[in-house]
């Protein structure tokens, strides 16, 4: 049955409709820019005019459905379904409307993948997303979540010896150490005002360990907010970059000799009304509740497949090695930050209201709404079927005999190989995405195996 969505006559206009209306006319945008994530991680999008904004805010703008089976080489892949026959529509969120601080006359709205007649797509991302949060909702819960990105500062300069570009970072300052504010004061302060005026809450931020590397947070929301809001940092981070002369890469491991990028994922579950943290047990040792235990025990018993959603990317990989804080084993503990899941000190003085993990093995590479509707159903797997996480890994698991704690996978293929066997997730995944997702990325492995670690590091800070 078609919704209010329908490529066919016009709709009724809502408040949040009207606002971006309003907002365009007054505020001289010309352009909006209707945004998604594909199966490799790249945004895409294509944008509307003003003087048809009225209409496409209903009908969105008319996409080929082979766009979610090419990968983040710009080399499509062969799915059924997804080749050269066939339609959907790329149908703004008017909630997400915001104007681009970094291009004038430009705004942008995260958007949902629809078909003609504007019912739900199988393959769009945030409707991924939007089912695991349905799914959460029936047993009484709100997942509450904030991704904690770190990005590379630098210069795109070509290479000297006529080679592929290179990314050199503006500073070589030492981790937390004040020269790094310093050298990155204007970029940073342009980007705080442009996020802020985008209706995101900076928490913090600093100067990470890599040359270059920064690190700044906004705050939880809601998943699919937190998912959004993620998608406006990416592109704001980067755009804000270009329009200084800079180039910002949120890659995971954009320089082979420095730190990588994560984007640790951090959730609390809560009731529908966000009044009660249900992680939260104040009689706890380390401050959480049994649903939160078994919430863990389903992202350990998930992890390896998790990690081909999360940290969907082979560059991905090269971060996730032992001994760089990055998560390399399949365990939890109390502010160990070596551990996949991180169970995080309260800050404040209600700690049951504070409660929350981090989850590690996550990085910008990934589609934000795959990754966390992935966590979102291993999660509450744990919780359906009450499993233990054992016990808590109170040191640097690397030290621990060789096999005692699992290693995550070592490469997107191993990921994606265990992905494949996890029948919870691809039946979450759905068949046409599973399979679809499945040869975008291994794809992509094959694609940079044939070639040297220069031509994966150009690719992926150019695209990420």
């Amino acid at each position: 049955m078609a919704d209010r969505h329908s490529v066919t006559g016009a709709h009724p206009l809502d408040p949040d409709e009207r606002r971006v209306l309003e907002r365009a006319e007054t505020e001289g945008i010309e352009l909006v820019r209707f945004l998604y994530a594909d199966h490799g991680g790249v945004i895409r999008g294509k944008a509307a005019s003003r003087s048809r904004l009225a209409e496409r805010l209903g009908s969105g703008i008319g996409h080929t459905v082979a766009m979610m089976a090419m990968n983040m080489l710009d080399q499509l892949q062969q799915v059924e379904h997804l080749g050269p026959v066939g339609e959907v529509r790329i149908v703004p969120d008017p909630a997400t409307f915001v104007a681009l601080p970094y291009a004038p006359g430009a705004a942008a709205m995260v958007s949902d993948l629809r078909r003609p007649d504007g019912s739900p797509w199988e393959v769009c991302p945030r409707a991924f997303l939007r089912e695991a949060i349905d799914a959460l909702a029936a047993e009484g819960h709100t997942l509450v979540a904030a991704y904690e990105p770190e990005f590379t500062l630098g210069r795109r300069v070509p290479h000297p010896s006529g080679g592929l570009d290179r990314l050199v970072p503006v500073d070589d300052s030492l981790c937390y150490a004040t020269p790094g504010f310093n050298q990155a004061h204007d970029y940073t302060m342009r980007l705080v005002r442009a996020l802020q005026g985008q209706g995101l809450h900076v928490e913090h931020y600093h100067p990470e360990l890599g040359h270059g590397q920064q690190e700044l947070s906004i705050r939880h929301a809601p998943a699919l907010r937190a998912a959004d809001n993620h998608m406006i940092y990416r592109e704001t981070v980067r755009g804000v970059a270009s329009a200084m002369g800079l180039w910002a890469s949120l890659a995971p491991k954009p320089l082979a000799d420095q730190a990588g990028n994560g984007a640790h994922l951090h959730l609390s579950l809560w009731d529908r009304d966000l009044r009660i943290n249900a992680f939260g047990d104040a009689g706890d040792r380390y401050g959480l509740s049994p649903l939160a235990y078994r919430f863990i025990g389903g992202l350990l018993a998930h992890l390896p497949a998790l990690t081909a959603l999360t940290c969907g990317s082979v560059n991905g990989f090269r971060r996730l090695t032992p001994g760089m804080w990055s998560s390399a084993h399949v365990c939890y503990g109390m502010d160990n930050r070596e551990a996949a899941v991180r169970i995080c000190s309260p800050v404040g003085g209600d700690a049951e209201a504070a409660a929350n993990l981090e989850f590690k093995p996550s990085d910008s590479s990934a589609n934000p709404y795959l990754s966390l509707g992935a966590v979102i159903h291993a999660g509450l797997d744990g919780i359906r079927r009450d499993l233990d996480p054992g016990d808590p890994v109170d040191v640097d698991p690397a030290t621990l005999p060789e096999g005692s704690v699992p290693r995550l996978p070592t490469t997107l293929a191993e990921a994606l190989d265990a992905l494949e066997a996890d029948e919870l997730l691809m039946n979450a995944l759905g068949p046409l995405r599973a399979t679809a997702y499945l040869a975008v990325k291994r794809s992509e492995a094959r694609a940079f195996a044939l070639q040297d670690a220069d031509y994966e590091l150009f690719h992926h800070f150019r695209v990420f």
